[in-house]
């Protein structure tokens, strides 16, 4: 299985939901401007270029279909290249989707929030700006662990990638349609949790209810019990991939 991680992350994030199973594997190519992997020009970072050097990865190392998944916009990059390369792909496992179809969704703008505030300040300047905003406020409220994720953002080197990522990213979308996901014809399992605001509910279910043989696995949200979350995901991955093992 190759499995993405999400905006910001790196390999930690899937190797840390990724069950311990005999006959499964989990390789995850670190995005560009993530974890150890280069940056090179910003104005190649997007969906589409993520998905094409994942596509290039799984020739290289597979030569054939693998089980994709991702978390947040690792999903929309397993859900780009199901339908734009449906020979790489045998499976697919889409954990706390941030897109649909849509590009920008409304979802995403904490995150450019942050962008633009660490593209206009200096770190420390763009947090205290940050901590007295109402988006800050609103997502202490009602999604406390998405608003974890974004403070950590202002300690997150080198700061322009950072902001350029958040920025490039939360404005784009997997460059799909709804006809082209409802045509997609693998097993899908779909990992979702309330409490997100950045990740919500209605994406993962109507992921869920769009591919045909998708069904949907609401676990223990993050901001409830973070341990009880990994577990949870584990079990659903680990039982979806027994069920789809040759």
């Amino acid at each position: 299985m190759l499995f993405q991680h999400g905006l910001c992350g790196d390999a930690a994030q899937p190797a840390e939901l990724f069950p311990r199973l005999p006959d499964w594997s989990c390789l995850t190519l670190e995005c560009r401007g993530h974890g150890l992997s280069e940056a090179g020009p910003a104005d190649r970072f997007s969906i589409a270029t993520f998905a094409d050097d994942v596509a290039a990865l799984i020739e290289a190392e597979a030569g054939g279909p693998v089980v994709i998944g991702g978390v947040s916009m690792g999903v929309a990059i397993a859900l780009r290249l199901a339908v734009t390369r449906p020979d790489l792909v045998a499976g697919l496992v889409l954990v706390r989707p941030a897109w649909f179809v849509e590009a920008a969704p409304a979802n995403m703008m904490p995150n450019a929030v942050v962008g633009e505030l660490l593209r206009d300040h200096a770190p420390a300047e763009a947090r205290v700006l940050f901590e007295n905003s109402s988006v800050a406020a609103e997502l202490a409220e009602r999604a406390p662990d998405n608003l974890a994720s974004l403070r950590g953002f202002f300690q997150r080197t080198p700061i322009a990638t950072t902001s350029e990522l958040l920025l490039r990213i939360s404005a784009d979308g997997p460059g799909i349609d709804v006809d082209a996901i409802a045509g997609l014809d693998v097993p899908t399992i779909v990992i979702a949790h309330e409490q997100d605001a950045i990740h919500p509910l209605r994406h993962a279910e109507k992921l869920a209810a769009t591919i045909p043989s998708a069904r949907l696995a609401r676990i223990t949200p993050k901001a409830v019990s973070r341990e009880a979350y990994v577990s949870d995901a584990r079990a659903a991955l680990s039982d979806f991939l027994k069920e789809i093992s040759p």
